[in-house]
């Protein structure tokens, strides 16, 4: 993704520099049509889940696929018996309409709708779509404030490898935890940068240097652990439901954002990021106090964990969550 939208920065930023014509945005926009076909043409080759294979009961299918994903032989015969023992499970029990009526599943559901307002109101898409706009208030031009975004690009590239290694070393909520920290202090210093003061070169490199700090943290410590725990939250037998209406509904906070920061900005102006900073206090409050660790479990133990983390017996404090 962050690799995309980098090279879509580098493109727009090249654009920008040799095409002067006011229709420049609509060659942008069409241009957008060729990773979506070859996107469309990829999901043809992706693999099946091994967990979907084996409640089909198309064991060496799912046998042959997780042979792929996993190195160690031990990790696919233990990984396989979860598996399997999981399914059995799951056709002993309640049907899959029963169990979204089960009070732990929405409950579920609603953490997983509520880590979509996490993710999209950090403000993120403000910043990856509209950094021009911001960088224009500072007195930069048009076509310098479009070049300085492939900063935001090279960043979140960066930021996402560092991602990568630092989710194999540290739990989910610290990750998230520090992340929305520093996403808090960089909106604050960010809305003090563009009131206090004057249009300036040195204006727009501190707003730039607060934008892309935003960017390392968010991209490092959120945006990858998002996705991470819509695959994890969910129970089985009801994940493709669960997990598509959980991130139907972070798109559409993705849209509210894209849509509602243009006219806010014009409304409230620079004191939009203190609002963001405001919504993210909520943020991490919602992240300390409502989700649970899921690293180092596999899925049948997590699932086992959310069950008991939400079920009838949890503490006063989530369930009236």
């Amino acid at each position: 993704i962050v690799s995309g939208q980098l090279l879509a920065y580098i493109v727009s930023a090249a654009m920008s520099l040799l095409l002067h014509d006011p229709s420049m945005w609509r060659y942008m926009l069409s241009l957008a049509m060729i990773p979506g076909v070859l996107l469309f043409i990829g999901t043809f080759f992706v693999p099946a889940s091994p967990h979907w294979m084996v409640a089909e009961g198309r064991i060496n299918e799912a046998l042959r696929i997780l042979r792929k994903l996993r190195e160690n032989p031990r990790e696919i015969k233990k990984e396989m018996a979860e598996m399997r023992q999981n399914a059995r499970e799951a056709r002993q029990g309640p049907p899959a309409r029963e169990l979204l009526k089960e009070k732990w599943i929405v409950r579920l559901l609603l953490l997983g709708c509520g880590m979509g307002i996490v993710a999209q109101f950090t403000g993120v898409n403000a910043f990856m779509y509209y950094t021009p706009i911001i960088l224009k208030s500072t007195g930069l031009g048009t076509s310098a404030s479009i070049a300085a975004t492939i900063g935001n690009g090279v960043v979140s590239v960066i930021a996402t490898f560092a991602g990568i290694k630092a989710i194999s070393h540290f739990g989910r909520r610290p990750m998230l935890i520090t992340g929305l920290s520093v996403v808090i202090a960089m909106q604050l210093a960010l809305g003090a940068v563009l009131i206090l003061m004057p249009h300036s070169l040195v204006q727009s490199l501190l707003a730039l240097a607060c934008i892309l700090v935003f960017l390392f943290f968010m991209q490092m410590c959120i945006s990858p652990v998002y996705w991470l725990l819509m695959s994890e939250l969910f129970p089985m037998k009801v994940r493709g439901v669960l997990t598509g209406s959980a991130v139907a509904f972070q798109w559409i906070c993705n849209a509210i954002i894209a849509l509602a920061f243009p006219p806010l900005l014009s409304l409230v102006g620079n004191n939009a990021f203190f609002i963001f900073a405001a919504i993210n206090v909520a943020s991490l409050v919602f992240v300390a106090v409502m989700l649970p660790e899921t690293r180092g479990k596999s899925l049948e133990e997590i699932e086992s964990h959310m069950r008991e983390h939400f079920g009838e017996s949890t503490t006063e404090t989530a369930a009236s969550a």
